[in-house]
């Protein structure tokens, strides 16, 4: 087997996809039902980001080389044995390559997804997995009545069995010190934006200057803005799937934003030769590259600095752990705190968004004041 990624050459419906994984036999004959796959699940299907496809590429491409190894046929479902294709591809990652559980799952998953387009062609006769009920953490405390299964869930019987670890999130004493740690001030206002927010590194680094105004003179009276992220209006805003949402930001932070735009952007705006659509610019005046990942090193590095491991994504489970408690304190009329929260950060299903309500209620009882307030007290007094 053979894996090549695809050049500007490569064109369907008139539009060039550079960097798309193509699957090739080892007579270098295109390996169709993979690569008709590819084109569905990855561009009309579930996927909206090329971020996602190296990682379904290499999963589809090793698992048919693991079959071709063992001379096996990825349309043989019914081989008569106890374990199927996928179960033992499973256990060659796990047992023989000694790949973590999370690493084997993600491929599963890809693989999984190929065999659910395959059955709907008519590849295949039936799928070679099935479900099976398992038992799930059940939620207690604050909102568990979201969790109407009774404890059980039901589970593609391939994957392996995993214990998800809880997100970590900041205490405010370590908020505190990470944004005092901070003293360039673009960097801090990093840390701010995924702290009042909760979005995401790739939309941090993009988030626009369009979309930051002073509140008084927009004659905005409203305690939260309502701001719709959407990667189609020209401003250069990018989200996960290229999916609009709106996202609540509070007034006095977009003041504060509108006060860094005016009185600190410019610094590093001069810098470029060409004008910037991006708010935050790094220290060549331009946009931040590589959908954000240096965000991460300025983040773990200032954090370093004020002894705290942190990282990127570890700001936006504070943001998303503290809102939900401040909303559970202080419930605004008809809002669903979790149905807020998710859709704030974006999630496409509310599962996601059901792991911080573990985190919640494991909170002690000083840490429920509301949390953008707290947040600008802090930094006041920092």
């Amino acid at each position: 087997m053979e894996l090549v990624w695809a050049t500007e050459d490569f064109v369907i419906a008139g539009q060039p996809y550079s960097g798309f994984p193509i699957l090739l036999w080892d007579s270098m004959e295109s390996c169709v039902p993979v690569n008709q796959f590819f084109r569905h699940y990855l561009l009309r299907g579930d996927i909206g980001s090329k971020r996602s496809w190296p990682s379904t590429g290499r999963a589809l491409y090793d698992f048919f080389s693991f079959l071709q190894a063992h001379e096996m046929d990825w349309r043989d479902v019914d081989r008569g044995e106890a374990k199927s294709l996928v179960a033992a591809y499973r256990d060659y990652c796990l047992v023989t390559c000694e790949l973590a559980p999370n690493t084997t799952r993600q491929r599963l998953t890809y693989i999984c997804k190929f065999y659910n387009y395959a059955l709907k062609q008519s590849w295949v006769k039936r799928l070679p997995f099935a479900f099976e009920e398992r038992t799930v953490r059940r939620e207690t405390g604050f909102l568990a009545h979201v969790d109407a299964s009774g404890g059980k869930a039901m589970a593609n019987d391939v994957m392996p069995r995993t214990h998800k670890a809880l997100p970590k999130f900041l205490s405010l004493a370590e908020i505190k010190s990470l944004l005092a740690a901070a003293k360039n001030p673009h960097h801090r206002m990093v840390m701010r934006l995924a702290l009042h927010t909760g979005l995401r590194r790739e939309e941090i680094a993009a988030f626009p200057l369009a979309y930051v105004f002073d509140p008084d003179k927009a004659g905005r009276n409203e305690r939260n803005l309502r701001i719709r992220l959407d990667p189609f209006d020209g401003s250069g805003m990018v989200t996960k799937g290229s999916k609009p949402r709106d996202i609540y930001v509070s007034r006095k932070f977009m003041a504060e934003l509108y006060r860094y735009v005016t009185k600190v952007r410019g610094e590093r705006a001069s810098l470029s030769k060409t004008p910037q659509k991006a708010l935050l610019l790094n220290q060549s005046g331009e946009l931040y590259g590589g959908n954000g990942k240096s965000l991460n090193r300025i983040i773990t590095e200032t954090g370093k600095q004020a002894g705290i491991k942190v990282h990127t994504h570890m700001l936006r489970h504070t943001y998303a752990t503290y809102t939900l408690v401040s909303l559970q304190r202080k419930p605004a009329s008809g809002l669903d705190p979790l149905v807020f929260v998710q859709r704030q950060l974006g999630h496409s299903s509310i599962q996601t968004t059901m792991v911080y309500l573990h985190l919640v209620n494991e909170m002690a009882d000083e840490a429920v004041l509301a949390y953008d307030d707290e947040l600008n007290a802090l930094e006041e007094a920092a």
